[in-house]
C-alpha cells in the first residue's frame, strides 16, 4: 500500500513545510493579508477567525472519500515566520497542486522551492499526473509551474488554464546506489527543466541555471550526464563540463 502523501511534514533548502493546523491561523492570516494575492482568484484576505475555521476544515481532510487533501504551511527557517502555503488535492487520476507565498517574501524563489518539494514528495508517493489551474494573466504562478516541470495545455476550467506534468518518467539515473525515489524525482524535474534550455541555449546556459539554483557539483554532474545520455556519456566528461563551466569557475 502506498503511503499517504498528505500527512508528512516536508523540508526544502530554506523551508519547513508543516501540515496545516488551526494554530497556524493567526500567523497565516497576517502573512496573506495583502489584497493583491486575490487579484486572480477573487475574494479578500481572511480574518484570523475565518482563517482558523479554514485551517480546521482543511486539517480535517476531504469529506469525499475519492480524494485526499494535503495542506502545508511554509515556515522560513531563517526567521521562523510563516510565509504562505502549498496544497495537494490527491485523486485517483491526478493530483492538483496550488501554492501561495505572501507578498513580503515573493521574488525570492520560495514558491518554486516549496512547489518543487511538494511535487517531489507526491511523485515519490506514486502520483502519476500533476496538474495546476492558473489564470492566463498570472505570470508569476505560471513561472512557478514551468519551473517545476508543469506545462500549459489547451484545456481550461473556470477561465483558468490547466497545466500538467506526466510523472510516469523514464529512469534517468539507472544503477545509482542509494538514490531515494524522492531525490530521483527532484533530479528528474531538473533534467526536464534543463532539456529545453539545452536545446535553445546550449550547455553553458544549463550550467548557469544549475549554479543559480545552487545545485551541488555531484547532482549537477548527474543531471548533466542524464541530459547527454547516461549510457553514452562518461562520468569524467560530465564532471569536466560541470567543474570547468564558467558558472562555477571562480574569477581572480
Amino acid at each position: 500500500m502506498r503511503p499517504d502523501p498528505t500527512t508528512a511534514p516536508l523540508r526544502s533548502e530554506r523551508l519547513d513545510l508543516l501540515p496545516i493546523a488551526p494554530g497556524h491561523a493567526e500567523e497565516l492570516a497576517v502573512a496573506l493579508a495583502d489584497p493583491a494575492l486575490h487579484a486572480f482568484t477573487g475574494g479578500r484576505p481572511a480574518t484570523a477567525e475565518e482563517m482558523r475555521a479554514r485551517c480546521a476544515r482543511l486539517a480535517a481532510g476531504s469529506p469525499d472519500p475519492a480524494e485526499r487533501w494535503g495542506n502545508w504551511v511554509l515556515r522560513l527557517r531563517a526567521d521562523g515566520v510563516l510565509t504562505g502555503y502549498v496544497q495537494a488535492t490527491v485523486r485517483p487520476e491526478e493530483t492538483e497542486l496550488a501554492w501561495v507565498v505572501g507578498t513580503p517574501w515573493q521574488r525570492r524563489g520560495l514558491a518554486v522551492e516549496a512547489a518543487r518539494a511538494l511535487l517531489g514528495h507526491v511523485t515519490a508517493a506514486g502520483v502519476t499526473t500533476a496538474v495546476a489551474h492558473i489564470h492566463p494573466d498570472h505570470r508569476a504562478s505560471a513561472t512557478v509551474a514551468r519551473a517545476v516541470g508543469l506545462r500549459p495545455t489547451t484545456r481550461t476550467q473556470d477561465g483558468e488554464t490547466r497545466w500538467q506534468a506526466d510523472l510516469t518518467r523514464p529512469d534517468f539515473f539507472p544503477n545509482v546506489a542509494g538514490l531515494t525515489a524522492e531525490y530521483a524525482a527532484r533530479l528528474t524535474t531538473l533534467v526536464e527543466e534543463c532539456h529545453p534550455v539545452l536545446a535553445d541555449e546550449g550547455m553553458a546556459a544549463v550550467q548557469s541555471l544549475l549554479a543559480e539554483r545552487e545545485v551541488g557539483v555531484i547532482p549537477a554532474i548527474m543531471v548533466t550526464k542524464a541530459l547527454l545520455g547516461w549510457a553514452g556519456t562518461s562520468l569524467h566528461a560530465a564532471r569536466e563540463i560541470v567543474e570547468l563551466s564558467e558558472a562555477r569557475t571562480p574569477t581572480f
